[in-house]
């Protein structure tokens, strides 16, 4: 957790629905979050500026927002990408 986004959730208020940050309802980070840069104390409670319910976020694999996780290697060392991803990268030419 860091404290160099102290004011990133500047304007936050905290409501009886939860912290009320921007017209959103703010969820408290999961277990698979700590560790993460990205992740500021309000208060009492640990939250993710970056995304309103980290739950979900992290339900589908991993958070493409952690600061925290390496990206995975397959058996033969190379880099695990987006299929999706990689075909639009190669209709760039990049």
């Amino acid at each position: 957790m860091s404290n160099g986004n102290a004011n990133a959730l500047q304007g936050a208020v905290k409501t009886e629905k939860g912290l009320s940050f921007k017209g959103f309802i703010m969820e408290p980070i999961i277990d698979k979050c700590e560790g993460c840069d990205r992740a500021v104390a309000f208060e009492d409670t640990t939250y993710c500026p970056s995304y309103a319910k980290p739950a979900r976020k992290w339900s589908y694999g991993i958070c493409n927002f952690a600061t925290h996780v390496k990206a995975e290697k397959t058996k033969t060392g190379e880099v695990k990408i987006n299929p999706l991803k990689a075909s639009k990268r190669a209709a760039r030419g990049r």
